[in-house]
C-alpha cells in the first residue's frame, strides 16, 4: 500500500515572523498570479491563518506595530534570468546569459546578429557552413574589427566529409585569425581539422593549469559522439599533425591532458541537422557520461553540457535548465529574426509555421551518405523534391540508367534546366572550388549525378536566402518544430510583428519568461496556490 505524502504545510523555524507590508500575503490564484513575475525580489513563504501557504515581496522581519505577523515558512531568493544556467559559463565566455545563438549555415546568421548577440552579452556563431573560405575571412575580419579583443563571439565549423580540404581550409583561417569561440557541427568523429582548432594555442599558466587559445563548443546529438569531444584527443590524430607542422609538440602534450571540448551542446529534435532525439531522453545521458568521463580522466577544469533543438518557448528553456543544461542554444527561431541573413519572402514563410509544419530532406553537404535534415514543410516542395533526387541516386548507377519519363519529370519540374545544362554548370562551380570532385565525375557518371542533384540541394538554400519567389516551392529552410512553437507563444504579442523580432528581443524574451516560469514552478512545489495563467509568459519589450 502506498504511502501518502503529509501535505500540510511545513512548520515555520521557531519564532521566525513576517510582517508584510502595505499590502497582505497573497494566498488565493489571482493574488499570487502578479507575483510571480517579480523574480527580483525575495519571495516569502508564509503560513496563513485559513490555512496553506501565502506569498509577499515586501514587509520586514521586525514588528511594526501594526499586527503580530505570520510565520515564515522560508524564503526564495531574487532569480535572475543569468542565473539560470552554470556560472562557469558566463565567466568563461565573457557573456551576462547562459545563452547562445546563431551559426545557420550560408550566412544565415549574419556578423550584424553576432555583433548584436555580443553587444547584449550572450554569445553568437556566425553561419559559416556552405560558404567558401573568402567569405568565412571576409566574415572573420569583420567580426574581430567590430568587437576587437571580446571573447563572446565566434565562428562555426562543419564537418565536411564530402569535401575534407574545404575543413581545413575553413579550420587553418580560425587557427591563423585566433578566432576566441569555434563551434563545431554535424561531426560524426573526430577529425584532424577539428583537433587541430581546439589544440592550436594550448599552453600553460603561471601556476600550472592548461589555458586555451581557441574554445570549442561541440554540438552534438549521439551519446558517442560526445564522448570523442568529452575526451582528450587520441595520439592518432595528435601525431600526424606534430608531424606536419601544423602543431607543436607542446600542443600535442596539452592536448592530451584535456577534452577536445569543455563545452558539449547536446541536440534535440533541430532545423537542420538532427537526429530528432527528445531532448528528455538525450540531455540526462549525456550528462551521466560527462560525469563518469570527468572521473576517469581526472579533469581539473569544468566541463559544461548544454541544451538545443525544439527551445522556441519560455517553458522549453526552463524545462532544458530544469534538466541540468549549463547553457541553452537557440537556432531555428533567429532566422526569422531581423538580423538574420534569410529573405523577407522566407520568414515571412517561417512566421506561419506550426509544429507540425517541418519535414526531414537529404542534405546537400552529405548527400551521398544519405543523412537527413530537417526543414519547413509548409510552402514548399523541397523536402519531397529532394527525396526524389535522392531515391533515384540509390537505385540508379547513371542519368542515363534512370527511365526516359522520369528524367523529364525531374529536369522538368526540379531541375527546369536539362541535365547536361545543369551539369556544365555545376562542372564550372567544382573546377573552381575543388577540381578533383569535377574531374572524378567525368569518369563516373554515379558521381556526376550525385553532384548535379546537389547542386538542386545547394541551390535551394540560396534562393531562400536571396527571395527569388519564382522559386519558391523549391525554398530549402532550415527547421525544426521550435519554430512553430515560437510562432504559437508570440502570436498576440508584440513579436507577432517581423519587424521587432530582433534576435536579443527573442533572446531576452526567452530567458525572462524562463525565469518566470521557474519561479512559478518553485511556488507551486512550496504549496502557494500558483494558477495555470502564471506558467503563460507574454512577451514584452526588455531592456
Amino acid at each position: 500500500m502506498t504511502q501518502l505524502l503529509d501535505e500540510t504545510p511545513p512548520s515555520a523555524p521557531a519564532g521566525a515572523r513576517w510582517y508584510p507590508g502595505p499590502h497582505p500575503p497573497a494566498c488565493s490564484a489571482a493574488g499570487v498570479l502578479p507575483l510571480v513575475s517579480r523574480i527580483r525580489e525575495p519571495a516569502r513563504l508564509l503560513a496563513v491563518p485559513a490555512g496553506g501557504v501565502g506569498v509577499a515581496v515586501d514587509g520586514s522581519p521586525e514588528p511594526d506595530g501594526t499586527g503580530e505577523g505570520l510565520p515564515l515558512l522560508g524564503t526564495l531568493p531574487p532569480l535572475y534570468p543569468e542565473w539560470l544556467g552554470d556560472r562557469s559559463f558566463n565567466e568563461r565566455h565573457g557573456t551576462r546569459f547562459p545563452y547562445i545563438a546563431g551559426e545557420m549555415a550560408n550566412g544565415i546568421a549574419t556578423t550584424h546578429m553576432v555583433a548584436a548577440l555580443a553587444d547584449a552579452g550572450m554569445l553568437g556563431f556566425f553561419g559559416a557552413a556552405g560558404l567558401g573560405p573568402e567569405r568565412v575571412e571576409a566574415a572573420v575580419r569583420d567580426l574581430a574589427a567590430r568587437l576587437g579583443e571580446r571573447p563572446n563571439w565566434g565562428v562555426n565549423l562543419i564537418h565536411s566529409p564530402a569535401e575534407p580540404a574545404l575543413e581545413n581550409r575553413v579550420a587553418d583561417l580560425l587557427v591563423h585569425h585566433r578566432v576566441p569561440a569555434v563551434s563545431a557541427s554535424a561531426f560524426m568523429t573526430l577529425t584532424p581539422a577539428v583537433v587541430r582548432v581546439a589544440a592550436a594555442g594550448l599552453h600553460r599558466d603561471a601556476h600550472g593549469r592548461v589555458v586555451r587559445r581557441t574554445r570549442i563548443l561541440a554540438k552534438v546529438s549521439r551519446p558517442e559522439t560526445a564522448e570523442a569531444f568529452l575526451s582528450p584527443a587520441p595520439g592518432e590524430l595528435l601525431q600526424p599533425l606534430v608531424a606536419e607542422g601544423r602543431l607543436t609538440a607542446a600542443e600535442a602534450e596539452l592536448a592530451a591532458r584535456v577534452p577536445v571540448a569543455e563545452d558539449v551542446t547536446v541536440e534535440a529534435d533541430s532545423g537542420g541537422h538532427t537526429d530528432n532525439r527528445p531532448l528528455t531522453a538525450l540531455l540526462p545521458a549525456v550528462l551521466a557520461l560527462r560525469e563518469r568521463l570527468a572521473r576517469a580522466h581526472g579533469y581539473d577544469r569544468p566541463v559544461r553540457i548544454g541544451a538545443a533543438g525544439g527551445l522556441g518557448t519560455p517553458a522549453a528553456v526552463a524545462a532544458a535548465f530544469a534538466l541540468g543544461a549549463a547553457y541553452v542554444v537557440t537556432g531555428s527561431v533567429n532566422q526569422s529574426a531581423v538580423e538574420s541573413g534569410l529573405s523577407d519572402d522566407a520568414k515571412a514563410m517561417l512566421a506561419q509555421a506550426d509544429v507540425t509544419d517541418v519535414a526531414m530532406a537529404p542534405a546537400a553537404d552529405m548527400f551521398e551518405l544519405g543523412v537527413r535534415l530537417q526543414v519547413l514543410r509548409r510552402g514548399t516542395l523541397f523536402a519531397s523534391r529532394a527525396a526524389q533526387l535522392y531515391e533515384l541516386y540509390r537505385d540508379h548507377t547513371s542519368w542515363e540508367d534512370v527511365p526516359a519519363q522520369r528524367r523529364a519529370t525531374v529536369e522538368q519540374d526540379i531541375l527546369r534546366a536539362p541535365f547536361a545544362t545543369v551539369w556544365e554548370e555545376t562542372r564550372r562551380f567544382w573546377q573552381q572550388r575543388d577540381p578533383a570532385q569535377a574531374a572524378r565525375a567525368e569518369s563516373d557518371p554515379h558521381h556526376r549525378m550525385a553532384l548535379v542533384f546537389r547542386w538542386y540541394l545547394g541551390k535551394s538554400s540560396r534562393w531562400a536566402i536571396e527571395g527569388r519567389t519564382e522559386r519558391r516551392a523549391d525554398y530549402q529552410i532550415w527547421c525544426g518544430p521550435a519554430m512553430g512553437a515560437f510562432n504559437r507563444w508570440t502570436a498576440h504579442g508584440f513579436l507577432a510583428d517581423p519587424a521587432r523580432r530582433t534576435v536579443v528581443q527573442i533572446a531576452r524574451n526567452l530567458l525572462e519568461g524562463a525565469a518566470v516560469l521557474t519561479r512559478a514552478h518553485q511556488l507551486r512545489s512550496y504549496g502557494v496556490p500558483v494558477p495555470d495563467a502564471a506558467f503563460a509568459y507574454p512577451p514584452r519589450p526588455l531592456t
